[in-house]
């Protein structure tokens, strides 16, 4: 392991210096100044003639993902601002009249943000707004293979804040990043956010100091007997072919009822789906995982062109995503686990729903406790035992995963590029981590008539009065 050189401690020290010096100064902006200071840098990082050049480089340098989907990208930033304009953050957020209670919104202070190489700028874009928000500063710690577009990505940040008399070391970033190097940062923070691998987040929940993480998705979609197949197929391409599956949220397994299951398979191909030979799938998983079941990482995020050529055949130009049937269910069946590429896995579910329900249970036992889970069906039923069943943090009914849990604008879900998956996922929330997570909190409680209920009320057929 390399260590940290005293010029590079000096250098993060000088940083973190710096940050506290802008964290003196946004602290005193009022909530005016803020939202205009959200709007300036989301407008700055945003706009096509920017963006649209930052998703290309983010492609070149990574060599993960397709760049029309990181162009599209962009509008998670729009509605990271629609949300955080929609809400106070200096002074009173909040008053409940009749608990006696207000609530202040204080700055968290100076956050230490990992970047993953699968959103380079995307993640920094949308923690950056946040943090204006919330009256935060920030340091952000790229992946080695995407350093030079996450640099990038706070240099235009930071010169939005400058144009608007703010100062520039709100946002800085590390130009030459290492685990040991981001190990230092997340000790002198005073709070870690970690979107990406488990390693990542993992290292920032042993750092010492309060930090959100993610956890790994597996995402899961169960398609009844009620679906509208053509509806269920069109948002399942839109969701697997996102990035060429680089998000967790990307659908990874479709559990459909044997009443729909061919109308359904056929429905996927019509959208563009390859449906791989037993041979072929053989041959996908022997390039996708080792022997153990550990995910390679040449095929991750990768078009299905070049996926099936990896493993030894071809697919037409107008294929956009490969479909597998799942040979079971466990950790030695590697389909039934986290793919990260175009690669959808197919189950078949006989009979009950309830067998839809223990196969989507089993699937989790393999990866993604906690992630998110989905249902394309029109019975309320088996969309409430799915939602009591599910062992995840957020479930969308009817939508394409990997554009709607993490906020959209035909779903209430807050906005967000990190998404806490609760105790299933070795994470402390399990929920979006938005804005109020980027802030600090003073609750005032004045005095209320007294609220006590009686000892008959509160115990009922317990209650003993001889013994009180």
């Amino acid at each position: 392991m390399s260590k940290v050189t005293e010029k590079q401690l000096a250098e993060l020290e000088e940083m973190v210096a710096r940050a506290k010096k802008a964290a003196a100064i946004i602290e005193t902006y009022d909530q005016k100044r803020i939202d205009h200071l959200c709007k300036a840098v989301a407008w700055a990082i945003s706009n096509l003639q920017t963006w649209g050049p930052l998703s290309k480089e983010a492609v070149e340098e990574t060599g993960l993902g397709e760049f029309q989907s990181k162009v599209n990208k962009r509008n998670k930033i729009r509605l990271i601002l629609r949300d955080c304009l929609r809400q106070k953050s200096v002074g009173i957020i909040e008053e409940i009249p009749e608990k006696g209670l207000v609530k202040y919104g204080k700055p968290v202070g100076l956050i230490g943000c990992l970047v993953p190489t699968t959103n380079p700028c995307l993640t920094p874009a949308g923690q950056a707004i946040f943090a204006i928000k919330a009256r935060d500063v920030m340091i952000f710690s790229p992946h080695p293979r995407a350093k030079v577009v996450t640099n990038k990505t706070v240099e235009i940040m930071r010169q939005a804040l400058v144009n608007e008399g703010a100062p520039a070391d709100i946002f800085q970033c590390i130009k030459h990043p290492s685990i040991e190097l981001t190990d230092e940062l997340m000790k002198r923070a005073d709070l870690v956010i970690a979107t990406g691998g488990r390693p990542m987040v993992k290292a920032a929940y042993s750092s010492g100091t309060p930090a959100y993480g993610s956890g790994a998705g597996n995402s899961t979609m169960i398609i009844d007997e009620t679906a509208d197949v053509k509806e269920a197929a069109e948002n399942t391409r839109i969701s697997k072919t996102s990035d060429f599956g680089s998000g967790c949220s990307c659908d990874g397994n479709i559990v459909i009822s044997a009443a729909i299951f061919d109308a359904m398979v056929q429905a996927l191909q019509d959208e563009g789906g390859y449906l791989a030979t037993a041979e072929e799938a053989e041959a996908l998983k022997k390039v996708i995982w080792d022997e153990d079941g550990h995910r390679l990482p040449n095929t991750v995020a990768i078009s299905p062109q070049k996926l099936a050529e990896a493993a030894g055949f071809n697919v037409g130009d107008k294929y956009k995503f490969i479909m597998v049937m799942g040979d079971g269910i466990g950790k030695e069946h590697f389909f039934s686990s986290e793919k990260l590429t175009t690669l959808l896995a197919l189950f078949k579910y006989e009979g009950e729903f309830e067998n839809a329900i223990k196969a989507m249970k089993a699937i989790y036992e393999v990866g993604g406790k906690g992630h998110s889970c989905g249902i394309y069906s029109f019975n309320d039923d088996h969309i409430n035992r799915l939602a009591m069943a599910a062992p995840v943090s957020r479930m969308m009914v009817r939508q394409p995963q990997n554009k709607a849990n993490a906020g959209s604008s035909t779903n209430g879900m807050p906005a967000t590029s990190s998404m806490g998956c609760g105790t299933w996922g070795g994470n402390i929330v399990s929920e979006n981590i938005c804005l109020k997570h980027y802030m600090n909190t003073t609750w005032v409680a004045r005095p209320i008539p007294k609220d006590m209920p009686t000892m008959e009320e509160l115990f009922g057929d317990f209650y003993n009065s001889e013994m009180d």
